[in-house]
């Protein structure tokens, strides 16, 4: 149960840029622990130690894993060490990740196929400064090929969700460039995109306007088809992509979303915490153009980001539009079991797809255990997430 006194000290805590302060007091709620009382209220606003770092996202749920067959003794004892990347961080409390697990380094291998390149970049604008990396097919000469952002979830990297998600190795199939944004823990001690400010849900400022820049400048460097760019995202990373889609539906053709939260499902520090744990207004703070195609990937077992947050992104794509909708049941073989519900509009063109994964946590499904917050038991939405953005176009 939310308790209102809890979340109105949290939301005076926010705006008083006591954000440590407000994440104690909603753990507390969290765990069963009441408000302070009045008199009592300083010790409230003293440092507590012992805090984990804000994180607006949270761990991904433990699953089974199994390596590649056919591996060297060697590289079978690398991908043990990574088969876990989540262990120990069950001890999840609320709105904060315990410290960083010793893990294998990523080789150049499991982010991009052999002959490729994956570079650095970077990006100013008035709001600050961003890098990136860059995947960059082998067969990029002659052509405008298109793009696709990818934004990470808390705590990770361009690396790491590279090699978790596997897009650059089915970019290279379909011969597509990759931008992976980078989120610094400056901007964010966990290095979480802050989908739950305003500031951060508008066009033309904060975190959306180098989002976009970091899209128009590899737009200007490269040849790239300026129908067909895409923008998706991991949890909080997925929810800065919904952001993108509402705000520069001029700019992206698609957007696909996992384990994330529509635009504008919070406002603040208390607000987002209520919009993790069930569910928050999908109230879009959009360009006022037309809804762009979005694909939704989440697991019915995400404790993290509540599966409501998954029907809410869907409702505020699909706009006053009365689609068709088409269901879909499956099983990948010895994995997950899905429900994917397609909504087609009066032209037979499908605007959304949501695929709902019996039994899966909060994790990329589909993805590899050599990236973090991953869940191999599929389905891949990596591929289904690519297979739907080259289905649409800008104007198409």
């Amino acid at each position: 149960m939310l308790n209102q006194v809890i979340i109105r000290e949290a939301t005076r805590l926010t705006r008083a840029g006591q954000l440590v302060e407000a994440t104690a007091l909603l753990q507390r709620m969290l765990h069963g622990g009441s408000a302070p009382k009045p008199e009592h209220r300083n010790a409230a606003q003293a440092r507590l130690p012992g805090l984990d770092p804000l994180t607006i996202d949270a761990t991904a749920d433990v699953v089974e894993e199994r390596e590649a067959p056919q591996i060297s003794p060697a590289r079978s004892d690398q991908r043990r060490r990574r088969s876990s990347p989540l262990d120990g961080m069950r001890d999840f409390s609320g709105l904060g990740l315990r410290s960083p697990i010793a893990r294998a380094p990523l080789s150049p291998s499991d982010m991009v196929p052999e002959g490729t390149r994956f570079i650095a970049g970077t990006f100013n604008n008035a709001a600050g400064s961003r890098t990136y990396k860059l995947f960059i097919p082998s067969r990029c000469e002659g052509r405008r090929l298109p793009l696709i952002v990818m934004l990470h979830g808390c705590t990770q990297s361009p690396d790491d969700f590279a090699a978790g998600t596997r897009m650059n190795f089915l970019a290279e199939e379909q011969n597509c460039f990759v931008v992976y944004p980078e989120q610094p823990n400056g901007a964010n001690p966990s290095k979480c995109w802050n989908w739950f400010r305003t500031g951060d849900q508008r066009r033309g400022g904060g975190e959306p306007s180098m989002i976009a820049g970091i899209t128009r400048q590899i737009m200007r460097d490269h040849a790239i088809d300026p129908k067909r760019v895409y923008v998706a995202g991991l949890s909080a990373g997925g929810a800065a992509a919904a952001i993108m889609g509402a705000t520069y539906s001029d700019l992206y053709a698609a957007v696909g979303i996992h384990s994330g939260l529509a635009c504008g499902a919070a406002s603040d520090l208390p607000s987002a915490f209520v919009a993790m744990r069930q569910g928050g207004g999908s109230k879009a703070i959009a360009d006022g153009k037309t809804s762009v195609p979005t694909i939704v990937f989440h697991g019915d077992r995400d404790t993290t980001v509540h599966p409501k947050n998954g029907d809410q992104i869907i409702e505020q794509s699909t706009g006053a539009t009365r689609p068709t909708t088409k269901v879909l049941r499956g099983r990948v073989p010895h994995g997950h079991a899905y429900t994917r519900t397609v909504l087609i509009d009066g032209a037979g063109r499908a605007i959304s797809e949501h695929w709902n994964i019996d039994g899966a946590g909060h994790a990329w499904s589909g993805g590899s255990p050599a990236g973090t917050y991953t869940d191999p038991q599929g389905p891949d939405a990596t591929r289904e997430m690519l297979r739907f953005f080259l289905e649409h176009s800008l104007g198409g």
